[in-house]
């Protein structure tokens, strides 16, 4: 079995290439004023993607996820959203290597064989009743784990919030997912299916807090950097500030933009 100075060496011989990569997109990365909880210098045109976003919501998402909630069985439903959870298991294991974490590493490597195989294609999870737990990651977080800043507060048209360090490993992953080596064309097409399909279900399973957020708050826009910045810092074991504390606070809400 690989040793965890095996991934440290990994790591380091790896993150050179990515770092460079990431430089070049995060060397301008903002960080917040003094007083402030995050950086958000482009906050004009943010808000009108917030806007555009809540108006694709009000009129085509969540109705869509409504019907699709409530047409589809949750057994169905669920299924898709095991083989769209499942394509993501060999990038978060790489990432896992590349932050020098070999229990993640190792964790999701075997989460994907043992589900793809006896799970049927990531359908049923039989790894997590083996003692194999889900454990997410991302390369955004692999850059946190470098030592990357947050950078300046985001909102993507048809992704939602996120920040310019978030945005950067979004799109580094969705390249480097060894899978895409095997059938580039298929998995793509595959991937993107399935990812609408859950992301329908995610809207369908939170509508009353997502709805709440954008439809009942006083300012909806600054509900949903707050709730995402919050959310984030705390899936990096950070603190409201930003601080390395993951006990500083916790944030109860679920992420109504999460993958």
């Amino acid at each position: 079995m690989p040793t965890p100075d095996l991934f440290k060496r990994a790591r380091a011989g790896f993150a050179p290439l990515f770092a460079v990569c990431a430089l070049g997109l995060l060397g301008a990365c903002a960080s917040p004023e003094p007083g402030e909880l995050v950086a958000d210098p482009y906050e004009p045109m943010n808000r009108k993607v917030h806007g555009l976003s809540k108006g694709l919501d009000t009129t085509l998402i969540r109705p869509a996820a409504v019907t699709y909630g409530t047409v589809v069985p949750n057994p169905v439903r669920m299924g898709i959203s095991n083989v769209a959870d499942n394509l993501t298991l060999p990038s978060e294991a790489l990432n896992g290597l590349l932050q020098g974490d070999g229990e993640l590493a190792l964790n999701n490597s075997f989460r994907f064989v043992i589900n793809s195989t006896f799970g049927l294609a990531g359908l049923l999870d039989p790894a997590s009743k083996m003692g194999l737990t889900n454990m997410d990651t991302d390369f955004g977080e692999t850059l946190h784990v470098w030592g990357f800043r947050e950078g300046a507060y985001l909102e993507v048209p048809l992704m939602g919030p996120s920040t310019e360090r978030d945005l950067t490993g979004r799109a580094i992953d969705a390249v480097i997912n060894p899978v895409t080596l095997v059938s580039p064309l298929t998995f793509t097409a595959a991937r993107r299916s399935l990812n609408v399909a859950d992301r329908l279900d995610t809207r369908y399973r939170y509508d009353e807090t997502i709805s709440s957020t954008l439809y009942e708050s006083a300012d909806s826009y600054a509900q949903a950097k707050l709730l995402y910045i919050q959310n984030r810092r705390f899936e990096l074991g950070q603190g409201a500030d930003g601080a390395d504390d993951s006990e500083i606070y916790f944030d109860p809400y679920e992420d109504p933009y999460a993958e």
